[in-house]
């Protein structure tokens, strides 16, 4: 896994590969908006059926993090620091994903009939409330 800060340390994005896997691993901090594990599962794994509970918000802000997983194909993608300056390039491939918890990025399709999940955080509120081009 691949981690990029800007000069305060703060987490800006991250990079996981499918090489990465093992059996359960939580890739976000627990802190971000946007969470993510791992599974590697063997066959007949299971865990218990569960839901998921509705819960007051205990914060003022909050911004819109993305992930994006690669189905097929590959992505050129473009990790930016907070101040809109690139910090890398990285080639990413099926079974590879992204996370934006700040800063900016950009995707290149490399490949025809690319395939990708596109994960957020919501509630989505519109593109002018979500989002700065730069």
């Amino acid at each position: 896994m691949k981690k990029y800060y800007d000069k305060n340390g703060l987490l800006l994005h991250q990079i996981y590969r499918k090489s990465d896997f093992l059996n359960r691993e939580n890739l976000c901090d627990d802190n971000q908006f946007l969470q993510c594990a791992s599974l590697k599962l063997k066959l007949g794994d299971t865990f218990k059926p569960h839901k998921h509970l509705w819960k007051k918000v205990n914060y003022d802000n909050y911004i819109a993090q993305e992930s994006w997983v690669i189905i097929q194909g590959k992505v050129k993608i473009f990790l930016y620091d907070l101040d809109n300056t690139l910090i890398t390039e990285e080639i990413l491939e099926a079974g590879d994903a992204s996370f934006t918890f700040h800063g900016g990025h950009n995707y290149l399709a490399l490949e025809e009939n690319t395939l990708v999940y596109e994960y957020k955080t919501g509630p989505y509120e519109g593109i002018q409330n979500d989002k700065q081009r730069f």
